[in-house]
């Protein structure tokens, strides 16, 4: 079954695409008699301009260079017409608005809802997502729970649809009052209210999602405003042929699934937040994986390495000695006859562990089918090393039966937790299986991967700082003159009489 949640929102967006089909008919008709200038500039040049926002949710370059929820949905737009993809990516709200007004840029992607104002001086493409305000605090101090609660300072990022919010709550509430910022973006906003600098900020639920799993400590306190639409905006000037292909693009990409999958690939597995269980795992990394890093570097192979160390996490919180009443043991948690078959002799030996859990991992990734395209196919080799390769064919099967796509983890996920129901296991090959764990498990692994992925950049970061600034260092020594050195090659200089 859809996750409700996904669900709802993507009914909801269907329901504002439907709307818009006159639309698209009358624009189509227009297009016919212009020269669809806005679309005929695209194609000569060969590509479109987006601006976006630097963020976790939105644009920035990872390890394997551009990425981000907004980058991948913008690089699909431009697939869809044909053409290259442009990014203009900015820290400020401010800018980016500037950008789009002087035509820099042909559309904003960059999670913007749909408000009053915006609606004045901008057209929207349809929407594409559907968040939450939250208003949020530090862990530990006291959880304000409506208005009348706030005591100390709420800061918001200028410029954003909070302060928009705010203003219009202003107007019944006029003791409300706040601080906006142009400097900080919302990841800062955030570690200012960690370092007890200002005590509130407004944030959207999905950043939400995605931030807590890097900064457990913020809580939420209530919620603001309970329901906007995301979309990209479009200046009003010129012809609407760029409007109406977004609009045709994501009609495609609702029906055909793609859009849930794009959302499921960078939301899916952080809708649920265990503030206990985050914590524990970001002291773990602290604290446990320095000991054992070295070996999941070098036996990773074609793993990333932070990948084989969350599942290492899941399996046995890095305990060489764990055990479960299965009978599997170590840091993999590998059964006895895995082992053998990996030529592994002792279970509880955290090298072997490592490297036997490894080999069996690329095996099971190398029997995933190569028509899966990436993450996919990782979140189907952990569902195999979790339940087994048979029921998770089995899964494959009945997702396909139902008319969903088998090689995507969204829509297999949904249906593993059948193999449980006899109505359904009865008629698959391998029968009866507890299909709810696998699905737990992928989607732990997947936010702890994210978390240590995170939190090892930006120890690179800060280390690549540190180099830096001994370099600069270095070279000021060097390039200060040696006093005792001129004094002595200088001239005596006269004395004063």
């Amino acid at each position: 079954m859809m996750n409700v949640v996904h669900f709802k929102y993507f009914r909801n967006i269907f329901l504002v695409w439907l709307l818009c089909l006159p639309f698209i008919f009358t624009l189509s008709g227009c297009q016919k008699k212009s020269e669809q200038s806005g679309l005929t500039k695209v194609a000569k040049q060969g590509y479109i301009t987006v601006g976006t926002l630097y963020g976790l949710t939105s644009y920035y370059i990872g390890p394997e260079g551009e990425t981000g929820f907004e980058y991948e949905l913008a690089k699909k737009y431009a697939d869809y017409l044909g053409v290259e993809l442009k990014i203009v990516a900015s820290y400020s709200l401010a800018e980016l608005f500037a950008l789009l007004d002087s035509g820099e840029v042909d559309f904003l992607a960059a999670g913007l809802t749909i408000t009053d104002k915006r609606l004045q001086r901008y057209n929207f493409a349809p929407s594409y997502n559907q968040i939450s305000q939250k208003l949020v605090f530090k862990q530990g101090n006291k959880r304000p729970r409506k208005l009348e609660d706030l005591t100390g300072k709420l800061i918001v990022t200028a410029n954003s649809s909070h302060v928009e919010n705010l203003q219009n709550i202003q107007q019944t509430f006029p003791a409300l009052t706040w601080q906006e910022t142009e400097e900080l973006d919302s990841e800062e906003v955030l570690i200012r209210i960690l370092n007890d600098e200002y005590d509130y900020t407004i944030i959207d639920s999905h950043t939400l999602a995605v931030s807590r799993r890097y900064y457990p400590e913020i809580s939420i306190g209530f919620t603001l405003q309970a329901s906007e639409l995301i979309a990209w905006p479009i200046r009003k000037e010129g012809d609407d042929s760029i409007l109406a292909s977004m609009i045709e693009f994501f009609g495609d990409i609702h029906h055909n699934g793609t859009l849930l999958a794009l959302d499921d690939k960078y939301f899916g597995h952080v809708e649920q937040f265990n503030y206990v269980d985050t914590r524990t795992f970001i002291k773990a990394v602290d604290a446990k994986l320095p000991k054992y890093r070295p070996l999941f570097e070098k036996y990773a192979q074609e793993i990333d390495w932070r990948l084989l160390a969350a599942i290492s996490y899941q399996e046995s919180h890095w305990n060489p000695r764990a055990r479960s009443h299965t009978g599997v043991r170590g840091m993999m948690m590998l059964t006895l006859p895995t082992a053998k078959q990996m030529g592994i002799k002792s279970r509880i030996d955290a090298e072997q562990s490592i490297q036997g859990g490894a080999k069996y991992f690329q095996q099971m990734f190398d029997r995933m089918p190569d028509r899966i395209p990436h993450p996919d196919r990782l979140w189907f080799a952990l569902a195999s090393y979790n339940v087994g390769l048979g029921h998770l064919n089995d899964a494959r099967e009945i997702t396909r039966l139902q008319g969903g796509d088998p090689d995507r983890w969204v829509d297999v996920k949904q249906r593993l937790p059948l193999l449980k129901q006899k109505k359904y296991y009865k008629f698959t090959r391998y029968g009866y299986a507890r299909g709810d764990e696998p699905v737990n498990y992928v989607e732990n692994i997947r936010r702890y991967y994210d978390t240590l992925t995170w939190m090892d950049e930006k120890q690179q970061e800060a280390e690549q700082q540190l180099l830096l600034e001994a370099l600069e260092q270095q070279e000021l020594t060097n390039a200060a003159p040696n006093v005792s050195a001129l004094e002595k090659h200088s001239p005596e200089l006269p004395k004063d009489e």
